[in-house]
């Protein structure tokens, strides 16, 4: 496992000797004016989006993966590097009249391409639900459209008036932000990722994780490597802009998720063939799925929870354990979380309510450091016996009535 100081090593922008943003804007600009299908990771989509959809869109659409398949009705989502739209006028299509889609991307010749096509698509579906937006994937509250507009009144001459640019770019952040935080039901991505800066990376993960309410969640395909890529791979432009040098390590990609606040961590769909193999380095499509909300206060409520198996104990991403058949001792968070039917969890999970329900102005504050079981009779006749032991304890799981 790669620790966070490895990280940055690795990915410290000394050792590149090109601008990156550059070269990828550059290699993007050209993917919209001619097909380029190197740019093209080979990605199955479910045929009956694509049908109304415009060909110019269909051939210079770039992705590794199909995040537009975990969307559902009526939720508002965000595509971080829309292109020229494909997956906005998928996910137009199933998330309906009551739902909204905003794609966000830097190149102004991918936005015209989508851009081009929204009355069109509106009216075959008979709704207009889609937006498209100029915007850096790693700054969602800077809106490029607005701030080029306040530019050409105010052009930059001086040093000085760098200063007035800098201050319009934190007034338009904090008072017209291009994506307000807890706002959007669903982050979706597809390779793009892979493409940010380096020193942008942690910043792009903390955007996804602002921008989603409560309960949202990020489904983000791109491509990753199982080994560190090489000096010479990092310093070649071409494989930058073309998502191979950018890419996450597997183990590492998942960590920057964990590292952001994210709960419910998982591989929804990972290549067996690699896309590239490189110097030995495999190269490779991998869909990740993650969810915001594990914030908050720790209330007692006397719910508990039956981890249904197959594994003999499993460890959450706050540190509990859940011993397979035993009832669980869970605060009302986690219970929540633990039991949400759209959640990553619930397929594993029996929620046991309490005998008598707790309101919420009358739960006292419920310590999750130990590990601990609920009687049976807790939820049968309201007494209450609680069984314990630290979480740090390397013991095995509790029993009824036994200590533990």
């Amino acid at each position: 496992m790669t620790d966070n100081a490895t990280l940055e090593q690795k990915n410290s922008s000394n050792s590149i000797n090109y601008d990156i943003e550059s070269t990828v804007l550059d290699r993007y600009q050209q993917g919209a004016k001619q097909q380029q299908p190197s740019l093209c990771c080979p990605t199955e989509y479910d045929g009956k989006y694509l049908e109304i959809i415009p060909e110019e869109i269909k051939e210079k659409d770039y992705g590794c993966g199909d995040p537009t398949r975990y969307v559902g009705i009526g939720e508002t989502v965000v595509d971080l590097g829309s292109g020229v739209g494909k997956n906005c006028y998928i996910l137009a299509q199933k998330v309906g009249a009551a739902g909204k889609v905003i794609g966000v991307d830097f190149n102004d010749e991918m936005l015209a391409v989508a851009r081009k096509y929204q009355d069109e698509m509106a009216s075959k579906l008979g709704y207009y639900n889609t937006k498209f937006v100029k915007g850096k994937i790693q700054d969602l509250k800077l809106d490029l459209d607005q701030l080029e507009t306040w530019l050409k009144s105010n052009p930059i001459n001086s040093i000085e008036q760098l200063s007035a640019l800098d201050q319009k770019c934190e007034e338009l952040r904090q008072v017209a932000p291009l994506i307000p935080d807890d706002s959007v039901d669903v982050v979706i991505s597809n390779c793009v990722l892979n493409l940010v800066r380096p020193q942008d990376k942690k910043e792009l993960f903390q955007e996804i994780y602002r921008v989603l309410k409560r309960g949202g969640k990020a489904v983000i395909s791109d491509i990753v490597c199982d080994e560190d890529p090489t000096p010479e791979i990092l310093n070649n432009p071409e494989l930058w802009s073309g998502c191979i040098a950018g890419a996450f390590q597997e183990d590492m990609f998942l960590k920057m998720f964990e590292d952001a606040g994210f709960y419910g961590i998982e591989i929804l769909k990972r290549e067996e063939t690699p896309w590239h193999v490189i110097d030995g380095i495999e190269f490779r499509s991998m869909t990740i799925r993650a969810f915001k909300g594990k914030e908050g206060p720790c209330l007692e409520r006397k719910q508990s929870i039956i981890y249904t198996g197959p594994w003999k104990q499993v460890i959450d991403d706050d540190g509990h354990t859940y011993c397979r058949g035993e009832r669980m001792a869970v605060c009302d968070k986690t219970y929540q979380i633990l039991t949400n039917e759209n959640g990553p969890y619930s397929p594993e999970i029996i929620g046991v309510p309490p005998y008598q329900e707790i309101p919420l102005a009358e739960a006292t504050q419920y310590n999750c450091n130990d590990k601990a079981i609920r009687h049976a009779h807790e939820t049968k006749n309201g007494v209450y016996t609680r069984i314990t032991n630290n979480v740090n304890d390397d013991s095995e799981c509790c029993s009824p009535g036994e200590c533990c």
